[in-house]
């Protein structure tokens, strides 16, 4: 007995594997230089987004700042003394614009001086956890040094490849689940926040899931993505009687003007009774199902219906 090669539907949940990964990861960076005064925090701390997490020593910027506001007093009463002897006619405006000019640039010099103490603060630029140390106190670091590292995971994310049938069935928003082996029986809630305009060469769309991680699951974690919906995915398919050997060893029998040709094929998933097959078969093409024991390369067959 035969059957025919079919392409048809999957007739499978649309479940997709991915690796947790984290929602934001971030370097903490210092934007200015200098020797390191303390540092406030350690490996697995828990940070909030504008925390000072490192102090820079800045006792140098803080004395020119004083000296730069006693220089602005000083601009700022020359300006209204210059300002009334105008009036007076007892100066020339050529004086009076330039006294102004000292004042402004006194007042930009110490907002420039501010901006350096800022920076000497520096902050944690997300809230999250720490998972990386490079500085302890008393080193002295460069504008752009890398101190640590911060990691959110308050919130994953997974990414998926969707085949181009099944990806226009998903839209923004749209809620999955989200089950571990770590938390068997246990299924998180999602929301796909991402589906790519375009996709890759094979026809896959990379898709981005947002999980709340209330279990306190950990990045890299193996996870499996349930859309919820049937797959509208076509695959080669042939019933698993026409194997004559195992999965391991897959080739069939196909018949072609009554003789039974043998054929190596490579297989993908095993849907139900089916096998889904990658190359070796074309659809329409005959396989045997049963009777294949008898069979040999070259030899003639009659089909029982």
């Amino acid at each position: 007995t035969v059957s025919k090669v079919e392409e048809a539907e999957v007739s499978q949940q649309l479940i997709k594997t991915g690796n947790l990964i984290p929602f934001k990861e971030a370097n903490i960076t210092a934007t200015t230089a200098g020797r390191v005064t303390n540092v406030n925090f350690e490996l697995g701390s828990q940070v909030s987004k504008g925390s000072v997490l490192v102090q820079i020593d800045n006792k140098l910027k803080e004395l020119s700042l004083e000296a730069t506001q006693l220089t602005i007093n000083k601009l700022k009463k020359d300006v209204d003394r210059y300002n009334t002897l105008l009036a007076g006619n007892a100066t020339t405006e050529l004086q009076v614009n330039e006294v102004k000019y000292n004042y402004e640039n006194a007042v930009n010099q110490a907002e420039q001086i501010k901006k350096q103490l800022q920076d000497a603060n520096v902050k944690s630029p997300i809230s999250g956890r720490i998972i990386k140390k490079d500085i302890e106190a008393g080193e002295y670091i460069n504008v752009g040094a890398v101190l640590g590292t911060v990691l959110d995971v308050a919130r994953l994310k997974v990414d998926v490849q969707v085949n181009e049938s099944d990806v226009y069935q998903l839209r923004l928003g749209q809620p999955v689940r989200i089950s571990s082996d770590v938390f068997p029986g246990q299924a998180l809630s999602g929301k796909i926040s991402y589906i790519a305009p375009q996709g890759t060469v094979e026809h896959n769309y990379p898709v981005e899931i947002t999980v709340n991680n209330p279990n306190g699951l950990k990045a890299g974690t193996f996870v499996n993505v349930d859309f919820s919906q049937k797959s509208n995915q076509k695959a080669l398919q042939i019933p698993r009687a026409a194997l004559v050997e195992s999965l391991k060893n897959p080739y069939v029998y196909v018949v072609n003007n009554n003789a039974a040709q043998q054929r190596v094929i490579k297989i993908g998933r095993e849907l139900g009774d089916k096998i889904e097959v990658l190359s070796g078969l074309s659809a329409g093409e005959t396989v045997v199902i049963t009777g294949q024991l008898n069979l040999s390369e070259g030899k003639p067959v009659q089909i029982t219906k």
